[in-house]
């Protein structure tokens, strides 16, 4: 079975993409991988770029090159200036890891001397050429646009970096039947607990993993979510039959502080961990496509529509 691999970056991080024809055997040794993801957007699997990982799928790792002095001056101001504004710590480690490459491309120039041709030149030789995602692109594209508005307070015509036009996806739903076989494919209650929540309630990730046991409001069958994306909080509806798992799991957990606890009391339980139980709930139930969290929690706002 013939197969290909390359250096990517996904989501400002660098990986090995791996591709090859749909075949059971090899997505069962691939997934043996530690760390081995599949991309929806990219329709490939994707490997930690490690130097295991390069001998392995045969990559030679090219040269490393780093911003200039003033780049990397620049890229202080920069973070300083987002951590002023209260932007949120992944926020400020997207956009900063955006504007270094950006100013990593031109590491031959002073910041203060970069042009909107040098703009036009980086989409078509780096962005287009290296075929990054479009979200990619909109991202390192808005860093660079508030790093010159606001550090540099120098108006750039951020328009010659053309947006690219939004892919219009068929959304990976699951059925009820799917969603039903993941769900009850757990014996933990506290696994059982947490993806139930996820779908019916349309908790994020980071929303469910915050949550603490004064967030559920029992007597008007509530959840309290606060500091949510965007450091807004909000309000989600919260079923009877969840509310009694929810007594359930606490009657026998007890969580002290966060509603949702690692193995020692009092750690919060982590995405990593949480990752794994879909993962686990997945196998279990038998679906051979990709799942997601992303993807469960918005199949309820589907089935209920």
């Amino acid at each position: 079975m013939e197969w290909t691999a390359k250096l990517i970056t996904h989501k400002f991080e660098k990986r090995i993409a791996v591709y090859f024809e749909k075949n059971a055997a090899l997505i069962e040794r691939i997934r043996t991988v530690k760390g081995a993801r599949w991309s929806q957007t990219r329709k490939c699997w994707h490997v930690p770029n490690t130097e295991e990982n390069r001998l392995r799928f045969k990559i030679i790792e090219p040269i490393i090159r780093y911003p200039s002095a003033d780049g990397k001056v620049q890229l202080k101001k920069f973070e300083d200036w987002l951590k002023s504004r209260r932007y949120s710590e992944n926020t400020i480690r997207t956009y900063s890891e955006a504007l270094k490459m950006f100013l990593t491309y031109f590491n031959y120039k002073l910041a203060a001397e970069i042009t909107n041709e040098d703009l036009i030149l980086y989409n078509n030789d780096y962005i287009l050429k290296n075929k990054l995602s479009p979200s990619f692109q909109n991202q390192i594209v808005n860093a660079i646009k508030l790093y010159y508005s606001t550090v540099q307070n120098k108006k750039i015509a951020i328009e010659n970096i053309h947006r690219p036009k939004r892919e219009k996806l068929l959304p990976n739903v699951l059925s009820k039947e799917e969603v039903k076989r993941i769900l009850e494919a757990h014996v933990n209650v506290k696994h059982k607990v947490m993806l139930c929540l996820i779908y019916s309630c349309g908790l994020r990730r980071s929303e469910l993993l915050n949550l603490k046991p004064h967030d559920i409001d029992s007597k008007r069958n509530l959840i309290f979510i606060y500091q949510a994306k965007g450091k807004k909080d909000r309000i989600a509806p919260l079923s009877p039959k969840i509310l009694e798992m929810l007594r359930f799991y606490y009657a026998g957990y007890k969580p002290s502080i966060w509603l949702f606890e690692g193995q020692s009391k009092g750690e919060q339980y982590s995405a990593k961990s949480l990752q794994s139980v879909l993962k686990n709930a997945v196998s279990k139930a038998r679906i051979n496509k990709p799942v997601t969290l992303h993807w469960l929690r918005h199949s309820y706002a589907t089935h209920a529509a």
